[in-house]
């Protein structure tokens, strides 16, 4: 299943419904989880529990020894995690399930399988929120040192084998403000995406949607500019990049940096239209559309003032017609009502124009 449907799917499960997600390192089953939390109709914190790191006592509680003294009943302080997720809504994601010490994976089974963990001085367990929703994730496959889940457990998920989707990441990553010379380079080798784990020999660094993510925010945080004018340093970018996505795709990726072609930032075209239209000129027609969506992107996140609306209309009736009236769908889902006014004001005649004489193409 790719990860839109995913997504689309698991938000309107009911939240007794426990989630399994099967997939391969770095297909970032965590982000994945948070997207879900945030997407909900009632946005939930995530609290994200990696059974991989945990003991039986991190899971199933320490004995609350004072308590006793009191009471003179053994009962367990339970972990605030679990707490928290008996107390008030949460999506609760218990990753690396089948990486688990054996008492650890029983307690998260109990949670699962019972929604509830523990008991109280009375006996009574401790159950989670009615409206907590269960995520638990699972590496999957040959190349992993895993315990194997049994078919009764299994049936108690809602079960999915999540695969690495370059198209959903790809749109996910321009709407996060991934560096655009990544999402080039991948839209056009989409094969160093996430290569499958199992080709890949032991002990190599390999991609993965994850790593790509990872290397965007070294890049970030370094203050490089890839798509910068001029002489590049090849050898930091391939040093930086090597780290995180392996030696072969990090050669490609640094002699693919450094014979770019400057691209086109919506910034470039809001501030400074008219010293840009020959570069314009030669973009092709997806580099032109990758502008589009980052114009809306921006728009979204900024007020455009009268100056950058003007110059955005610049560029909009330098486009094609087609491109145009997409242009103009993406700064309307923008709902920024300040820049659709500014931009509309100076699009609104030519782009009425444009509509009347794409009718056809409108209604198909």
């Amino acid at each position: 299943m790719n990860i839109d449907t995913f997504i689309n799917i698991a938000k309107d499960l009911p939240p007794h419904i426990a989630v399994l997600i099967r997939g391969g390192t770095g297909i970032g089953k965590s982000a994945i989880t948070g997207q879900i939390s945030k997407s909900l109709k009632k946005p939930l914190p995530l609290i994200d529990v990696r059974g991989s790191t945990m003991s039986e006592g991190d899971t199933g509680g320490y004995p609350d020894i004072e308590g006793m003294k009191k009471n003179g009943v053994m009962t367990f302080c339970m972990p605030a995690w679990f707490i928290r997720a008996c107390n008030e809504p949460v999506v609760l994601f218990l990753d690396e399930l089948n990486r688990s010490l054996p008492a650890v994976q029983q307690s998260f089974f109990q949670i699962v399988l019972d929604r509830q963990l523990g008991n109280d001085e009375n006996g009574n367990p401790y159950n989670l929120h009615p409206e907590t929703r269960v995520f638990a994730a699972v590496n999957h496959g040959s190349e992993y040192d895993v315990n194997e889940m049994d078919p009764a457990l299994l049936r108690r998920f809602w079960t999915v084998d999540l695969k690495p989707d370059i198209d959903s990441w790809i749109s996910w990553a321009t709407k996060n403000n991934i560096d655009n010379m990544i999402i080039e380079f991948l839209k056009t080798r989409s094969i160093n995406f996430a290569p499958d784990a199992s080709s890949i020999e032991p002990g190599n660094v390999f991609p993965t949607p994850a790593s790509w993510t990872r290397l965007d925010e070294a890049i970030k945080f370094m203050a490089i500019d890839l798509e910068k004018e001029g002489k590049l340093d090849k050898p930091l970018i391939y040093n930086i990049a090597s780290g995180f996505v392996g030696t072969p795709v990090a050669i490609e990726f640094s002699d693919y940096v450094e014979k770019y072609e400057a691209n086109v930032t919506p910034q470039d075209i809001l501030d400074r239209y008219d010293d840009l239209t020959n570069k314009i000129n030669r973009l092709s027609n997806d580099r032109l559309n990758l502008l589009i969506e980052r114009l809306g992107e921006h728009g979204r996140q900024n007020n455009w003032t009268v100056t950058q609306a003007e110059n955005a209309a610049k560029f909009g009736k330098s486009i094609s017609e087609e491109m145009l009236i997409h242009m103009w769908s993406k700064i309307s889902e923008t709902k920024n009502i300040k820049t659709i006014q500014n931009f509309h004001k100076f699009i609104g005649q030519y782009l009425v124009k444009v509509v009347n004489s794409n009718k056809d193409l409108l209604s198909n």
